[in-house]
């Protein structure tokens, strides 16, 4: 079948994509979704269809659903990969288990994508997918090479396998998940990774910052009111955890939560009920919960500040994300797969970066971490049309990072500290608040060390 002519405005064709689906209804989405992003779109209805199609024409990535009438589609994924070594592949199913995104992978398929979908997921996949086989035909990453990118989840080091590993046996059960690590690092990528491998994966991921929502809200928002509950509810409102229903609710920032608060919430992963602000009368809810933090919440237990049984009862399978700085080694394929995320955007070509320009980002310490790194990306390439980043044109403390590994064993333990001082403060825009959560110490400690900084012993 021959694709169709792009729609008035679309962008220049770039990618053939094949879209295998015996439902209409799908195939129409994906097609229009994709020529709307400037891609050459191929469908059929079936296995056979596509070998035809496959025959007649290149094709640099195959989206195939898994079960279909008379021949399924991993058949077509082991085809492909037995005879077509440059396309890339990706599944797509109702049927959504840990069991079939294993098997995906292990026939070959890049990319697992649940149904149903959003028109950004399916987008947000076809670009990591199309991104790999552009960064492999570059030369910039070795053919064969497959990256771990589950819902924006990249990197090929053993940490992030150790991740993507607890990820997929967490999915596979229906335990609570406590996931942890710094600000930026990727928590929220992780829960609806969890999601949306497990058999809730059809059903809604709530997200919640419970960091973000005022006290006085929280048990509202979470639970929900009835009418005339409190002032201003002119009408009762269903709360996070009902919209959740047979799905996940993440609870990002669990660590903010008052003592109060927790009480509430350690109720209703004991009875699995929650009650609305204004009611008396408990209401059954079938909710998975994760929660994150980026704080020592043993810590906090210790001090009196985290209910010790509502820990446990989060923390029944435990998930640490690493830091960015300890694993390095993933940092040049997320400078390219952001560098291809923000080229789609813009309509332009990718930009490459010099091996100088990369062992500058690779040597810095990001604070930030991987949430940073994108922000970075972004900016050059909006700043910057140039086809090739070189060092120059790296933010300042990017730059001096090149410079450091020469003199790294020559500094005292004070000036490597007020050196990490400084780049914390510099990547949160001098927060003092952020950079002390960053660093794990209070204000008051950071005031101290700033002021250490600024009039050093000796003096």
């Amino acid at each position: 079948m021959k694709p169709e002519p792009l729609p008035p405005g679309a962008g220049t064709p770039r990618e053939r994509i094949l879209a295998v689906d015996d439902t209409p209804e799908t195939l129409e989405i994906i097609r229009r979704n994709l020529e709307a992003e400037g891609y050459r779109v191929f469908t059929a209805p079936g296995v056979s269809e596509a070998v035809a199609v496959l025959d007649a024409n290149p094709v640099d990535l195959v989206i195939t659903d898994l079960k279909m009438p008379r021949v399924g589609g991993l058949d077509l994924v082991r085809h492909v990969r037995e005879n077509l070594k440059d396309t890339q592949v990706m599944m797509i199913t109702g049927f959504a288990t840990v069991e079939g995104a294993v098997q995906a992978v292990k026939s070959g398929a890049e990319e697992y994508l649940p149904k149903p979908f959003t028109d950004q997921e399916l987008s947000a996949a076809v670009g990591r997918a199309i991104g790999k086989l552009r960064l492999r035909r570059a030369g910039r990453l070795p053919a064969g090479t497959v990256a771990s990118a589950r819902h924006g989840l990249v990197g090929e080091s053993e940490a992030v396998r150790r991740v993507l590993d607890a990820a997929a046996k967490a999915a596979s059960a229906s335990a609570n998940v406590l996931v942890t690590g710094e600000s930026g690092t990727g928590k929220e990528l992780l829960a609806r990774a969890i999601h949306y491998g497990s058999r809730r994966a059809a059903a809604a991921f709530v997200p919640v910052n419970c960091g973000g929502i005022p006290e006085g809200l929280l048990e509202s928002e979470l639970f929900g009111h009835l009418r005339g509950a409190f002032t201003g509810a002119t009408e009762s409102r269903a709360g996070f955890f009902q919209t959740a229903e047979g799905g996940t609710i993440f609870l990002d920032e669990v660590g903010e939560m008052s003592l109060a608060m927790q009480v509430k919430l350690l109720r209703v992963l004991q009875d699995h009920e929650v009650c609305m602000v204004g009611s008396d009368r408990p209401r059954k809810v079938d909710v998975r919960v994760v929660a994150a933090t980026n704080k020592d919440l043993l810590g906090l237990v210790r001090k009196g500040q985290f209910r010790e049984d509502l820990f446990y009862r989060l923390n029944v399978i435990s998930i640490s994300i690493p830091a960015l700085r300890e694993r390095r080694g993933d940092i040049p394929l997320l400078l390219g797969t952001f560098a291809e995320k923000f080229a789609r955007e813009m309509g332009r070509p990718a930009p490459r970066f010099s091996e100088r320009a990369v062992a500058s980002l690779v040597g810095y310490d990001w604070p930030g971490n991987v949430r940073e790194l994108e922000n970075i990306i972004q900016r050059l390439m909006v700043m910057n049309d140039a086809e090739v980043i070189d060092v120059p044109d790296l933010p300042a403390l990017m730059r001096f990072s090149a410079l450091r590994g020469g003199r790294s064993d020559q500094r005292t333990l004070a000036e490597v500290e007020s050196e990490h001082i400084a780049n914390v403060l510099a990547a949160v825009s001098g927060n003092k608040t952020r950079a002390a959560a960053v660093l794990g110490i209070d204000r008051k400690t950071l005031r101290e060390k700033l002021k250490g900084m600024q009039h050093p012993a000796g003096e």
